[in-house]
């Protein structure tokens, strides 16, 4: 890791635009963004009907070394996620239910990782969100060096420190700092617009016609014929 920092003076994005995109959810906001930053089918949550967004304290780890995110608790605030990542696929117990105490108690709203956790059962009756690419009982060391705040790619997704991390049970979207205002009304506006799709189909209506497919399928050469015909072919 050529990286052994601990960058104390992060720069986060506006708190009341992340409060505002918690509710509109991974999959929306995503699709807001233009399709990008979600972090892939990989980062799964352990628990049900949690949806959260924080900012982003950044963790790049060593396989199977959990060092750097006592050092990234020291750093959190209030409103964060911590995001750990560690250089290569680490499929340890990174965390469990002390350091995820420690964390609660100094406001963290979540935990995201590409590498484990373990305590499970105990992180969800505290209430304490994750997401992971790995459970396992296998604990780490503290003996090697890394980074806190630095940028780490996080499945699909690049995260830089102060980006927004939405998280539900879809799974994780991060969001640019620099994009934070411009995706809130993006997000907002496609939900408004999804909300009046739903009026329309709870009134019977369906998505061939909401959605002009018909013609679609005209170009693309679909033709309707009956079961008789089909046989007869």
């Amino acid at each position: 890791m050529s990286d052994k920092v601990v960058v104390t003076d992060i720069v986060r994005a506006d708190r009341a635009i992340v409060d505002a995109l918690a509710p509109l959810g991974s999959a929306t906001v995503h699709e807001a963004m233009g399709r990008v930053g979600y972090a892939g089918p990989g980062i799964r949550p352990i628990q049900r009907d949690a949806a959260v967004a924080g900012t982003a304290v950044t963790v790049s780890v060593a396989p199977g070394d959990n060092l750097m995110v006592h050092a990234a608790i020291e750093q959190a605030r209030d409103g964060d996620v911590i995001v750990v990542v560690p250089v290569t696929d680490s499929p340890y117990g990174f965390i469990g239910e002390l350091m995820a105490t420690q964390m609660q108690v100094r406001g963290v709203r979540a935990y995201v990782t590409s590498g484990g956790v373990r305590d499970t059962a105990e992180l969800r009756s505290m209430g304490f969100p994750v997401w992971t690419a790995h459970v396992s009982a296998e604990g780490t060391v503290k003996d090697t060096a890394g980074a806190v705040n630095v940028p780490v790619v996080l499945g699909g997704a690049v995260v830089h420190p102060g980006d927004i991390v939405v998280a539900d049970d879809d799974g994780v979207t991060i969001v640019p700092r620099q994009r934070a205002a411009q995706t809130l009304e993006a997000a907002t506006a496609r939900a408004e617009r999804e909300a009046a799709v739903r009026t329309r189909y709870a009134a019977g209506e369906i998505s061939m016609d909401v959605n002009a497919l018909r013609p679609v399928l005209d170009t693309l050469g679909v033709t309707y014929i009956s079961q008789a015909e089909f046989d007869g072919r």
